[in-house]
């Protein structure tokens, strides 16, 4: 089994590195490629028509001058290109939660989103800020990740992808949660005006809205929070709607 770990945080993010820990216990065939310093809120976006770096940094591990969807399309079209694809991806551990919103923009979750267009299964994982970690941090990271193997069948239909939230505390119970609303880059912050010319800053943060049985709200009672996500959602629209447009 041919596992690829890629974050948003950075090659040297430990979130990183407690992955690659949890996933060399699944199988000795794991690679990273990561992006040369943290891209957060990258979502999904990839480079194209203009040069990227790829330094290699360790046996099997990478850094990529783009953005963390980069890191999997480098993988695929360079990395593997005349040698086995990976059979899972992993992305994270992201430093933070990644709720509401953040589903279209985070850059861990544009990971997985990338990995699933090539028709490989992937689970994105993130977690609270500054969690009381343990060694059994790693080891609940290991079971999880070989049950999601073991049950691929039950989640990793094409264009299919886990989000994974992590709670302060592992281990924890696992539940579904409703997607809230909880919208980062709600203000900005002027740092100079001068000559028609603004220049200002979006400030990191949200408010932290909560509402019962989402994300934010599960999360905080201490419990793991897996989501099911697919890029295709589309929903039939009343066909009197249609027929209307058509008028």
């Amino acid at each position: 089994m041919r596992i690829l770990v890629c974050n948003d945080d950075g090659i040297d993010a430990p979130g990183l590195g407690k992955l690659w820990e949890a996933a060399r216990l699944v199988t000795d065939d794991v690679w990273i490629v990561a992006p040369d310093g943290k891209r957060t809120a990258a979502s999904s976006s990839i480079t194209i028509a203009r040069p990227l770096t790829m330094r290699q940094a360790g046996e099997r591990r990478y850094s990529c001058s783009g953005t963390p969807a980069d890191c999997v399309v480098t993988a695929m079209s360079w990395l593997f290109n005349d040698q086995p694809k990976p059979d899972l991806v992993l992305a994270g551990v992201n430093d933070g939660r990644n709720v509401a919103e953040d589903l279209a923009y985070s850059g861990t979750l544009g990971i997985a989103r990338e990995a699933t267009f090539w028709g490989i299964p992937a689970i994105g994982f993130s977690r609270v800020k500054e969690p009381r970690q343990t060694p059994a941090d790693i080891h609940w990271l290991t079971g999880f990740i070989r049950r999601a193997w073991e049950e691929r069948r039950k989640w990793a239909e094409a264009g299919h992808w886990l989000s994974v939230n992590l709670p302060a505390d592992l281990p924890a119970s696992i539940r579904q949660p409703r997607i809230g609303r909880d919208k980062i880059g709600r203000s900005a912050d002027v740092l100079n005006e001068e000559n028609g010319v603004t220049t200002l800053i979006v400030p990191r943060g949200r408010d932290h809205s909560s509402s019962k049985g989402d994300e934010n709200d599960l999360i905080d009672l201490g419990h793991v929070c897996v989501n099911r996500l697919n890029w295709f959602g589309e929903s039939k629209l009343d066909q009197g709607f249609v027929g209307s447009l058509a008028n």
